[in-house]
């Protein structure tokens, strides 16, 4: 998906224009001033982005030494 990018300068006189835009297309837009990125208009969304992680929250392994071997007794070239 490509990301729509107008200055300041373009979007102040048509605001409500690029706003229904986002709004139809479901597409990000981003103002920027001088050429460095100020703004970014997104769809607005119901859902809550941290939800799909809270279905997460207690699955992940904790790891205290990342560099031992793990599962080593599943390898039958090992025995």
């Amino acid at each position: 998906m490509t990301v729509r990018t107008i200055s300041k300068s373009q979007f102040k006189p048509r605001a409500l224009e690029y706003v229904r835009i986002v709004q139809a297309t479901r597409q990000e837009l981003i103002i920027t001033e001088r050429g460095h990125p100020v703004v970014k208009i997104v769809p607005y969304s119901e859902h809550d982005p941290l939800a799909a992680l809270e279905e997460l929250r207690g699955s992940v392994l904790e790891f205290r030494d990342p560099l031992e071997p793990v599962g080593e007794d599943d390898w039958e070239a090992l025995k």
